[in-house]
């Protein structure tokens, strides 16, 4: 399992957060993840054999937020 902290400066409430950790989770390969509204970031541990970087960025755009570098 890798584990990376994104940083998402959208997240602004509880709401958010669940949008992003169901989207997150719906992926294959996810061990756990956190969106930290206060932080404004996602920690997340993945499988890289199984989803990649871009592939998590995706779904957190998806549902409609942006990911910063």
């Amino acid at each position: 399992m890798r584990h990376t902290v994104l940083s998402v400066p959208e997240i602004s409430c509880n709401h958010c957060k669940m949008t992003i950790e169901g989207a997150v989770k719906g992926l294959r390969g996810i061990g756990s993840v956190e969106a930290d509204v206060a932080g404004r970031r996602v920690s997340l541990d993945f499988d890289e054999s199984k989803v990649t970087l871009d592939e998590i960025r995706g779904a957190i755009e998806e549902a409609g937020y942006a990911v910063e570098s």
